[in-house]
């Protein structure tokens, strides 16, 4: 008798090309809706209390969820070639301070998933032929451009997934 058991779905990039995204965002897009789907598995049902854990000084599971947000902001809004505000940078100086209160793993999860909305929305309405313009990252303006930016926000979100992955399995462990 076959199983009834519901056979799990392709990783996001085999499951083909997502709508409206300009087609060289393409990985750009699915690597950040893989993210997001790694990082509701792993937090599923996490406790709030052990957000704050560094074990052996490590980052901890917080941290990591604060500053998927936080960087996902900061590089896309590098990507339109604006200065980060007021709020960004505060939001940047708390990252290391996670709230462990209850529901402060929901809460955080929560504000990473409407920062890939964001960064998706942002992904849609770039137009693939402003993909090499030059834009400035940070106070000292370091040169990169816009696709270098948005990769490097696909790659540095998955690099902190793995890295909470990690610490999860450790502080529950």
């Amino acid at each position: 008798m076959p199983s009834s058991k519901p056979q799990p779905l392709p990783e996001v990039w085999l499951r083909g090309p997502l709508p409206n995204v300009p087609p060289l965002l393409q990985p750009v897009a699915h690597a950040l809706l893989q993210a997001r789907e790694e990082v509701a598995e792993i937090m599923a049902g996490f406790p709030a209390g052990k957000l704050a854990e560094r074990p052996l000084g490590l980052a901890s599971v917080g941290f990591h969820l604060r500053h998927l947000a936080g960087v996902l902001d900061r590089t896309f809004t590098y990507a339109l070639g604006e200065t980060l505000t007021e709020s960004q940078l505060a939001y940047l100086t708390a990252e290391g301070q996670p709230p462990t209160h209850l529901g402060a793993a929901l809460e955080l999860t929560q504000a990473f998933d409407r920062q890939v909305d964001k960064a998706l929305a942002q992904l849609v309405a770039t137009a693939e032929s402003t993909l090499s313009e030059w834009r400035g990252v940070g106070r000292a303006q370091l040169p990169s451009t816009v696709i270098g930016l948005l990769v490097h926000a696909a790659e540095h979100t998955t690099r902190h997934v793995g890295q909470l992955l990690v610490t999860a399995r450790v502080v529950t462990s």
